[in-house]
């Protein structure tokens, strides 16, 4: 359960607040003294802090800054009955998430709390990854997140986080949709010198354009029909931390040229303002689309473009990296297990075949939630291959629609499950009798393709007419004598 520790000397106020919020199911800690709190907030631990402007012992701006001056990462919310523009800038120049005007509506309040709830969930929730020097590292046993895998891809993209986190450049991460790129995104923040301040994610392709500028910057009161205070915008809620964008190649141009006076002047405007705010805040941007093309075709900009990928990292798919699968299987059953509190413990083999054959179009974003779903309909103690259901276009898809390398890692999965089977048996000349039962396999699944036309099927396995007819004959006399 989430805390918000309320201080105001307004008693009316606090009983008003302490309720609607124990509606929502938080757990509400009040204070009627700033300086109070400030010890307080010392001792304990909290995962908002709204704290009114006039406070009898000193204001709020000061109690602010004695908050953040004890390191306390928790967004605070300032609540003042005066709507000054003196009191909206020093409240975010002291590190502020927002402020609130009396009196409040609920829908607003609502909003702004569960969007501050949401910024300090990212900024303590911990985004781990391997040692790239100490791959086979135990799957993690908290509830922390990590990034898996041991892949050879996946290790140069760990040692990439850990030699630009510290800095403060730019970087732009790609990647198709679900290969985790907000996670890259969050352990560069969390091993980074901004770990203590704000990290807030944006997904560009979630918010209308009509409203998505005013989002990013923010607007002034009377800025447009509607705008009954100011806003402010998340670039600037996000001052002297860490600003994701996620998909930003759904930007429009005239917002990009607004983002690149942020990187490259820091500073920016609000919508209906003429006053310059100045912000210092490292951007991290992603896009699952070809940036190069984007910037060719004249949707994005160039001088942007170059300007955010001073450091570019590029995330694999997981059919790239066939062998994390099972890694990240075992990750997201002994996560979801705790989470759900099931007794479900491992994976059959067919479970585990049938994950190692897929080549998950969705990547570990449709691995995740295959295994969410089985983990949730399971009853036993295992998780069997008829608790996954797989994009069936995908599983029917043809070989022929794969590339090469795909096709050898499904065939080195296929066979790495049965030749181990295979082995066991002790039988003599074991080489040879896989061999010819490959061949055997082969040939019969030809034909069929070729609709036993023996000149077709010829022609496709790459043989000859009569190597084709000796085979046959062979497989001919095996069945009469067999």
């Amino acid at each position: 359960m989430e805390k918000i520790f309320l201080i105001d000397d307004d008693e009316g106020l606090i009983h008003f607040l302490s309720r609607f919020f124990e509606r929502k199911g938080y757990e509400v800690k009040t204070c009627l003294s700033g300086l109070d709190a400030v010890e307080i907030i010392q001792r304990e631990a909290f995962d908002l802090i709204l704290l009114d402007y006039k406070m009898p012992e000193a204001n709020g701006i000061d109690i602010l800054t004695k908050i953040k001056a004890s390191q306390v990462k928790t967004p605070v919310i300032l609540m003042t009955a005066y709507g000054s523009t003196y009191i909206a800038i020093e409240a975010m120049k002291r590190g502020a998430y927002d402020y609130l005007v009396k009196p409040f509506e609920r829908k607003e309040l609502s909003r702004i709390v569960s969007e501050a709830l949401q910024v300090n969930r990212q900024m303590k929730e911990v985004i781990s990854f391997p040692d790239a020097e100490q791959p086979d590292q135990s799957l993690p046993t908290s509830n922390e997140l990590q990034i898996i895998g041991t892949s050879r891809k996946m290790q140069d993209v760990y040692k990439l986080i850990g030699q630009i986190a510290e800095s403060d450049v730019s970087v732009m991460i790609t990647g198709e949709s679900g290969t985790g790129k907000e996670l890259v995104a969050r352990a560069i923040y969390h091993h980074s010198s901004r770990k203590e301040k704000p990290f807030i994610a944006i997904n560009c392709a979630a918010i209308p354009e009509n409203l998505f500028e005013s989002e990013l910057f923010g607007y002034e009161r009377g800025a447009f029909t509607g705008a009954e205070r100011t806003h402010i915008g998340k670039i600037e809620r996000c001052n002297g931390g860490t600003c994701f964008l996620d998909e930003i190649a759904d930007m429009s141009l005239n917002t990009q040229a607004k983002l690149l006076r942020v990187l490259q002047e820091g500073e920016l405007e609000r919508l209906g303002g003429s006053q310059t705010i100045k912000v210092h805040v490292r951007v991290i941007a992603a896009s699952n689309k070809d940036m190069d093309v984007e910037v060719q075709q004249g949707r994005f900009r160039a001088d942007l473009f170059w300007r955010l990928k001073i450091i570019t990292i590029q995330l694999p798919p997981l059919r790239e990296r066939a062998e994390d699968i099972l890694l990240l299987a075992d990750y997201f059953l002994s996560r979801f297990r705790r989470e759900y509190d099931k007794s479900v413990h491992y994976f059959s083999e067919e479970a585990r075949e049938k994950l190692k054959s897929y080549s998950w179009p969705g990547n570990v974003r449709e691995l995740e939630n295959a295994i969410r779903r089985a983990i949730l309909i399971t009853t036993g103690d295992f998780i069997s291959e008829d608790h996954f259901i797989l994009s069936s276009q995908e599983e029917g898809k043809p070989l022929s629609h794969l590339n090469r390398e795909q096709l050898l890692d499904r065939l080195r999965n296929k066979l790495d499950a049965i030749i181990p089977d295979i082995l066991r048996l002790s039988e003599d000349n074991i080489h040879a009798n896989i061999i010819e039962m490959v061949e055997d396999t082969l040939i019969q699944r030809a034909l069929k393709q070729c609709g036993n036309n023996q000149v077709h099927a010829a022609k496709l396995l790459g043989i000859s007419r009569n190597t084709l007819r000796h085979h046959l004959k062979k497989m001919e006399e095996k069945s009469m004598f067999s």
